[in-house]
């Protein structure tokens, strides 16, 4: 398997955070949708009777930029950790390559993980810690948070900074997974897909499409229990609710079921399908333009 982009390492991360900020803010109103369903519980009465259901009551009580609320920590939180994503890949991809300049499967892998653990620390585990408590205020009789910053410097003043480090363990899993098993599905497919072409030549943005959104499917259902585990570490009421991230996924498993670890999968899927397709799709478009432009 061949190695990483050419260019330098400022290509890939500039790259990545375009691709970004395109790609959360086209698919927000699935991940509003996904954390909504994940923040109930069985133990209290649900307020949503599915994806739908939760797109409806919330456009009507609260209009249509209501399935945006706490889009703003979302796209600040999904260029940066594209752009670190991408950044770390390459360089992990470079480290990892032998002397041919190729990879093995496996060590793809390890790139894929790496990236992910890089960008939980830097980008996800703040920025996704904020999405999730702003989201979850808005469920609240008196919702107490007035926007990103008002919101954030209250998490700040009244939990420190460990409050938006909170499911950090947490996150680390899911990122490190998610970003193992998507980038390695596509590497791999991308591959296959640029034999079919002349040495030399780029593959249609279609087929880049294709490959990131099946890498999309593959990543649903491979880590959806970590992203639930996540959320429900992120929640307003995870501090009483739950000791650690072991302790969340005991109570999960035990009162709701094993079937919960998967809750919230089909508007993630719908999210990751559009995702994995634009995300790969502008990040290799980016850095054909700045290897013309700017090599």
């Amino acid at each position: 398997m061949s190695t990483s982009q050419k260019g330098p390492a400022w290509h890939a991360l500039a790259a990545g955070t375009i691709a970004g900020a395109i790609e959360g803010t086209a698919t927000y109103p699935t991940e509003y949708v996904k954390t909504q369903l994940q923040l109930q519980s069985k133990t209290a009465a649900p307020r949503f009777n599915g994806p739908w259901d939760c797109v409806v009551k919330t456009v009507r009580e609260r209009g249509f930029f209501g399935l945006y609320r706490g889009l703003s920590a979302l796209v600040i939180g999904t260029a940066g950790k594209a752009g670190i994503r991408f950044l770390a890949f390459e360089q992990f991809k470079k480290g990892l390559a032998d002397d041919e300049g190729k990879l093995s499967g496996q060590r793809m892998v390890l790139a894929g993980l790496g990236a992910g653990v890089a960008e939980a620390v830097f980008a996800v585990t703040p920025t996704e810690t904020i999405k999730t408590k702003l989201i979850h205020d808005q469920n609240q009789p008196n919702p107490k948070y007035k926007g990103l910053v008002h919101g954030t410097r209250e998490i700040v003043r009244t939990e420190g900074i460990g409050g938006i480090y909170r499911g950090v363990t947490a996150v680390i899993a899911k990122q490190g997974a998610n970003s193992a098993v998507r980038l390695t599905t596509y590497g791999l497919l991308k591959e296959r897909a640029q034999a079919r072409y002349p040495l030399g030549t780029r593959t249609p943005w279609w087929v880049n499409f294709g490959n990131g959104a099946i890498a999309g499917i593959v990543t649903v259902y491979t880590t959806m229990p970590l992203d639930v585990l996540k959320t429900r570490m992120q929640a307003l009421d995870a501090g009483t609710n739950y000791r650690n991230s072991a302790h969340c996924l005991y109570r999960i498993t035990t009162e709701e079921g094993v079937r919960a670890l998967w809750k919230g999968a089909t508007p993630r899927l719908g999210r990751l399908i559009f995702s994995g397709g634009i995300v790969f799709t502008v990040y290799e478009s980016v850095m054909h333009f700045f290897t013309v432009n700017f090599s």
